[in-house]
Formats: structure tokens, C-alpha cells, sequence
């Protein structure tokens, strides 16, 4: 058994190039051969976002803070809240964030395929971002 503590947890800022707004990476992991899962915990500031993307073997998502919004490319917008569990499934085009005036932290977790978990694409823009949202 292995444990990582939280003290030793590292954040880093997600990269501008793939998120909008202020979002924060939190333990990210790496399972060693012959796993291929990885994750982290992704804390999103109001109004902050992914940029489109597709996972290879698909990705959930475990929400533990606050509310957000996400999107299969040509699909409804729709909002979550924590205690939900997102399945992004593989090789669709999506984006996931906060809310514009809630704060959203997940835990994503996800599998390589050919050494890669994630394909990253452009940015969602402001309309596709506030687009309505799906009732349910």
C-alpha cells in the first residue's frame, strides 16, 4: 500500500492553453504499468473551463464542490452539482467547468491509450460557454 499525503499533494495552475479562466491541478497521478489510469483533483474558479477535448477510453468525473456546467460537442449544456459522477464517454468532444458564478472542484480519473489520456482542442468561446442550459 501506498499513500500519498495531502501535505505533499502539489498544485499547479491548469495551463492557459487549456483552460479558460482560473483552474487549479491538484495531485495529479500517474498508476504504474500495467494500469493505465491516471487523475487529479481539478478546482475551477466562476467562469473557469476546459477547453474541448476527447479521452480515449472515456473519463468520470467525481464532483466534490460547488456546481458546473458541461457539454458533448453538439449536445445540450447542462449543469451538475457536488456529489454527482460525470461519465465522459470515449472519444467525444466535451468541455466541463464552473459555473459563471459558482466555483466547481472535481476529481477527474481517466485511462491511456497509446500513452495518452487526453486529446486537447480549441478553446470554448464565451457564446458556447453561456448557452443556455438543458432543463432536465
Amino acid at each position: 500500500m501506498s499513500i500519498i499525503r495531502k501535505s505533499d499533494l502539489k498544485t499547479v495552475d491548469g495551463p492557459e492553453q487549456y483552460f479558460t479562466g482560473k483552474a487549479t491541478i491538484t495531485g495529479q497521478f500517474q498508476r504504474e504499468e500495467p494500469s493505465r489510469v491516471s487523475g487529479a483533483i481539478v478546482h475551477f474558479e466562476p467562469g473557469a473551463r476546459t477547453a474541448w477535448h476527447t479521452h480515449p477510453a472515456g473519463q468520470t468525473l467525481i464532483v466534490t464542490e460547488g456546481i458546473g456546467w458541461t457539454q458533448i460537442d453538439g449536445g445540450p449544456k447542462y449543469e451538475f452539482h457536488a456529489g454527482d459522477i460525470l461519465w465522459c464517454p470515449k472519444d467525444k468532444r466535451h468541455w466541463h467547468g464552473a459555473t459563471a458564478h459558482d466555483a466547481m472542484t472535481h476529481i477527474a480519473i481517466q485511462e491511456s491509450v497509446n500513452g495518452t489520456p487526453v486529446m486537447w482542442m480549441e478553446k470554448v468561446t464565451d457564446e458556447e460557454y453561456l448557452a443556455p442550459v438543458a432543463k432536465d
